[in-house]
Parts: structure tokens; C-alpha cells; sequence
């Protein structure tokens, strides 16, 4: 930490969180709310060497992504459904065209104003900010290496470790950020790639392949697992499958990468080998992007005579409430077990603040949200029906079709379903699944509900405007009952 820095700041503070992610930053700002004298140390740092808060969603991951989702969701509006609405376009080659470079400066304009927002709380709320790597030392004492190299040490009563995660490599791929890049490199195309590979299709896989395939990529993703989307349930997952097809995602299942190799001269630049049930196969393309998972950046972020517990996975080792075993020392968001979600690890930078000042706050990891953003968007939480069923749980199901909305319908945006998951005995929602325009936002209802033990005719017996996405909601729950209004119903079991 630079003499300049320590002799702006004090030495001590109440709360010292290390990482400024959405777990981190979070943290900070509720530690202050709460009286906690706090400061928040961020490795990444900007060229005027102030520190790049916000962490790897606000800066390369969450909001860019969804920044590039959203404007190549316009201009696929624009080239293939308009003209249904009346609403002509053209240019001198007949259609419409793509501006990469303006499409990117939008996206790090919206990236630069969250970023700059985080800084602002930062000074409404009195967080101290810090550019430096954060280490832990000991439970009551930090190291700080600036970026000129000088290390300092602060001390504090506690520590939050927030460091968050970074992309997964494979040794068959290895990322030069050129031809084969990672997440963060596919945020970073100057040109749409003719041919596109992506390993994994996961949430970050199918939403880059999103992005370019709408953009007029040829995309092809090749997943080692045989099943679609594991996590989901398989009506749900079929459904998805099936439309992402339609968009033009060449998704080979049972195929695992074993080698690639990379040439800047010729027609293929990136060529791939890949094993499936067929036996040994090649795929070239223009560019490829290694999208297979995320790791917890634990290496180096305490000293080992510290003493903090971190597992064969890289998590660091917390109980329920995200506590470490040395005094005083938490850990929060992809540093520690449970999914890799920026909502997630919020909730717990706000649970950890809120028990430091003596309150009773937990987190409900029963009901974390999830959320895919393709168009259609992929939301679930809870359980699938066939994990009920593998429980032994008795349950009932109500489902309905985005096809039968009218508002969905008006929009022109009705592929999809909504399906709901009751435990039989009790009437309880124990899980929901949508696939849909606005899935993200029609699934925080089911949160909200199942948050406060509602029962499926809890929603049935509830107002829903008209018309309105939510109605389809509303009438699964009906569904789950067999009273469906808008669709036949099926027999109840």
C-alpha cells in the first residue's frame, strides 16, 4: 500500500472486506450502514490506479453480457419480426446491419456507469476504498500489495473475504484470448465470427452463443454431458432444447473436446477434435470460447500460517451463516459452496453484516433463484418433480403455455411454458419452472410465494391483471387444481 494511501486512511477499521464483487461491495456498503468503520480492498484497479470496483459481474460478466444479449435481441427484433409488426427497414443491401464497435462502446458505457455507481455508494455510505491485492494474515490483520508492488497491513476486529470466482480452463483448449478466449474474451469481439465454437452448454455458453448467433454466427457448442441442462426439469429442459435449436444453436450433446489447435493462416483457425457416440470427430471454426464452469480465487488469499480452511475444490470452508473457523473471518459468494449467482452472494454480504451487528439474519438457500438470459429466458427454483419424486414426495403439477396468452401473443413472444410443482398432501409449492418471456421476473412471484409457504391455491385465489405475462402463472396454479380457464385440463392424479 503506497505512502500516499496509508497516510490518507487510518490503519484500523471495524470491517475489512477484500474483493468488490456483488458479495464484496455489498458487504461494505450494509457494514457502514451499520455503523462499522469499513473498508473494501480491490486487486483490479483502473488506469488511474484508482481501484475497478464492482468485480468480475459488473465488469465482465452479469452486466456486459446481458448488455450484448440485449442489444443483439433488437437487431434479430429488427431483421426477422418487424415486418409481422408493419414496421419496414432496409438499407442499400435490403436489411439491417450490425455495428460491432457501436455495440461494444454501448456496452462499456453501461459497464463504466454501474461501476461508477458502486464508487459513488462507496462515498455516500463512507466505505473506504483500497486498489491493492488483500491477503489474510490473521484473523484480526490484512496485507495489502499495491500496484507499485509496496505491501502495507491493516488491522480490523473482522474480515470478509469476497475474492469471487474466475473462468475455467481444460488443457484440450488452452485461452490465448484470440482465437480461443473465455468468457471474458467473448465479451471483447471487434467482428461477428462467420464460424463460432463454444465448449459448454451451460448458462454462460447458451447466452454467448446467444449473442452471436443472433448477430449471424454459425454456432456450434459442444457439451461432454449427455443430458441438456441436468439442473432443470426435463420437460422444461426438452422445451429449451428444442427452441434453442430453432435459434440456430448447434448443440452436440456427448461430446467431449480432447484437442484444438490454433493457425492465423488459412481457412480454419481453430480446428477441434472432439469424441462423441460416433466415435472421433473434427470441427474448424473462426473463433472458439472455452465456457466451462467457474473456479472459487482462493490461491493466495491468506497466509498459510493463518489458518484458513479451504477445500479440494478451492471453497473456502464456511458454516451456514459464512463464517470461517477463525474468529472474525467470513466468507461469502463464489468463494464458498452453493452456486456461482451475483444475488446469491449478495444476500450473504448482507447476512454476515447484519450478525456482525447482533441481528438474526439468514440466508434461505432452499430458494435461490435461478436464471438463464437467452430469449426465451430459462428461470426455475425449488425442486423439479423428479426430485420430489425421487424423495418420495407425492406431487402434483400445473402447467400452461406461453401460446395462450394474450399478451404474450400480442408481443409476439409466446414460446414457452410455466410449469408449477405442489406437494400433493399439502397443497405447497415446492417448485417452478419457466421457460418464457420475462422468466426471470414471473419466477420472483413464485419466490415471494414460496418465501411465505403459500399453496397453490394461494395463487389461485389471488388477482392477476389482465392482460398481463404474469396471467400464465397464475393460471398453472389453477392448473396444479385442474381449474385451468384458458386451457383444457388434464384429469387430476
Amino acid at each position: 500500500m503506497s505512502g500516499k494511501q496509508a497516510g490518507k486512511q487510518p490503519k484500523s477499521f471495524d470491517v475489512i472486506v477484500i474483493g468488490s464483487g456483488p458479495a464484496g461491495y455489498v458487504a461494505a456498503i450494509r457494514c457502514a450502514q451499520l455503523g462499522f468503520s469499513t473498508a473494501c480492498i480491490e486487486q483490479s484497479g483502473s488506469a488511474s490506479g484508482k481501484p475497478l470496483l464492482g468485480g468480475t459481474c459488473l465488469n465482465v460478466g452479469c452486466i456486459p453480457s446481458k448488455a450484448l444479449l440485449d442489444s443483439s435481441h433488437k437487431f434479430h427484433e429488427l431483421r426477422e419480426h418487424f415486418a409481422s409488426h408493419g414496421i419496414r427497414h432496409g438499407n442499400a443491401s435490403g436489411g439491417p446491419s450490425i455495428d460491432v464497435a457501436a455495440m461494444m462502446s454501448r456496452k462499456d458505457q453501461v459497464v463504466g456507469q454501474l461501476t461508477q455507481g458502486v464508487a459513488g455508494l462507496f462515498r455516500s455510505n463512507g466505505v473506504t476504498a483500497i486498489s491493492g491485492k488483500g491477503s489474510l494474515l490473521a484473523p484480526d490483520r490484512v496485507r495489502v500489495v499495491d500496484g507499485a508492488g509496496e505491501t502495507g497491513e491493516l488491522a480490523a476486529k473482522h474480515v470478509i473475504l469476497a475474492t469471487g470466482s474466475e473462468p475455467m480452463t481444460i488443457a484440450p483448449a488452452p485461452v490465448d484470448q484470440q482465437l480461443i478466449v473465455d468468457s471474458t474474451g467473448a465479451l471483447q469481439f471487434d467482428a461477428v465470427p462467420k464460424r463460432l465454437g463454444i465448449i459448454g452448454a451451460g448458462v454462460i455458453g447458451l447466452e454467448l452463443g446467444s449473442v452471436w448467433a443472433r448477430l449471424g454466427s454459425e454456432v456450434t457448442i459442444l457439451e461432454a454431458l449427455d443430458d441438456f441442462l441436468p439442473a432443470l426439469d426435463r420437460q422444461i429442459a426438452r422445451e429449451a432444447l428444442k427452441i434453442m435449436g430453432r435459434q440456430g444453436l448447434d448443440i452436440k450433446l456427448g461430446a467431449k473436446v480432447t484437442a484444438s489447435k490454433c493457425s492465423k493462416r488459412g481457412k480454419n483457425p481453430v480446428s477441434v477434435t472432439f469424441e462423441d457416440s460416433a466415435g472421433t470427430q473434427q470441427a474448424a471454426f473462426d473463433r472458439l470460447i472455452v465456457a466451462v464452469g467457474r473456479r472459487s480465487v482462493s490461491k493466495g488469499l491468506a497466509d498459510p500460517g493463518a489458518g484458513l480452511a479451504i477445500d479440494s475444490r478451492g471453497f473456502v470452508e464456511v458454516d451456514e451463516f459464512c463464517a470461517t473457523k477463525l474468529p472474525g473471518v467470513y466468507a461469502v459468494g463464489d468463494l464458498v459452496r452453493g452456486p456461482m449467482l451475483a444475488h446469491k452472494g449478495m444476500e450473504e454480504g448482507v447476512m454476515v453484516a447484519e450478525r456482525l451487528a447482533g441481528k438474526k439474519t439468514q440466508v434461505n438457500y432452499e430458494l435461490v433463484p435461478f436464471v438463464i438470459y437467452t430469449h426465451p429466458e430459462i428461470a426455475w427454483v425449488g425442486k423439479t418433480e423428479e426430485q420430489l419424486r425421487q424423495e418420495g414426495v407425492e406431487c402434483v403439477t400445473g402447467s400452461f403455455p406461453f401460446a395462450a396468452s394474450g399478451r404474450a401473443l400480442a408481443a409476439h413472444d409466446s414460446e414457452g411454458l410455466v410449469k408449477l410443482v405442489v406437494e400433493k398432501a399439502t397443497d405447497r409449492i415446492a417448485g417452478c419452472q419457466i421457460i418464457g418471456a420475462s422468466a426471470a421476473d414471473l419466477l420472483q412471484q413464485i419466490v415471494i410465494a414460496m418465501e411465505f409457504a403459500a399453496s397453490a391455491e394461494d395463487l389461485a385465489l389471488t388477482m392477476f391483471s389482465h392482460p398481463a405475462l404474469s396471467e400464465v402463472v397464475h393460471e398453472a396454479a389453477l392448473a396444479a387444481r385442474g381449474h385451468a380457464i384458458h386451457k383444457a385440463n388434464r384429469k387430476p392424479r
